[in-house]
């Protein structure tokens, strides 16, 4: 056996119906459509979520909430995640871009520093955001905290 000589195996392929290729074919005429009605003409599609009339899914549900354009969104890190960052890379200032270099946020997301978890060291902390608790913590322990 080579690349050749290679093909599907018995059965598992079927010749396509030609529709509309003469009445000889037995699929002329009207083609398998039917007779008359929308259905049977060139050109027609049904519109999306049509149900033959019935009243459909999208318009029987009612409207529900609204999205805030001017919503913030912040990528959520605890004092608990910071300590340990800072632990395992030495670090007395803790930024942003430590935090993309770790993989914890992706370079186009906002940060906001939590207050879950304790803090050990005296850190310098940049971030977009901070908790009361977290900004609380951070300065008891003698650390600073910059918002960008």
């Amino acid at each position: 056996m080579n690349l050749s000589n290679l093909k599907p195996a018995n059965g598992s392929t079927k010749t396509r119906k030609r529709i509309g290729r003469g009445t000889g074919s037995g699929l002329g005429g009207t083609s398998t459509r039917g007779h008359k009605g929308a259905k049977s003409r060139s050109g027609y599609s049904r519109k999306i979520g049509f149900e033959g009339g019935q009243m459909p899914l999208q318009r029987r549900v009612p409207k529900f909430g609204f999205k805030n354009i001017n919503r913030v969104e912040y990528k959520a890190i605890n004092l608990d995640l910071i300590q340990a960052l800072a632990e395992a890379k030495k670090l007395d200032k803790v930024g942003v871009n430590d935090f993309i270099e770790a993989g914890f946020v992706s370079s186009n997301q906002m940060v906001k520093v939590l207050g879950n978890g304790t803090l050990t060291a005296k850190l310098e902390v940049e971030a977009h955001a901070f908790s009361k608790t977290a900004a609380a913590a951070i300065e008891a322990l003698g650390g600073t905290t910059t918002k960008l």
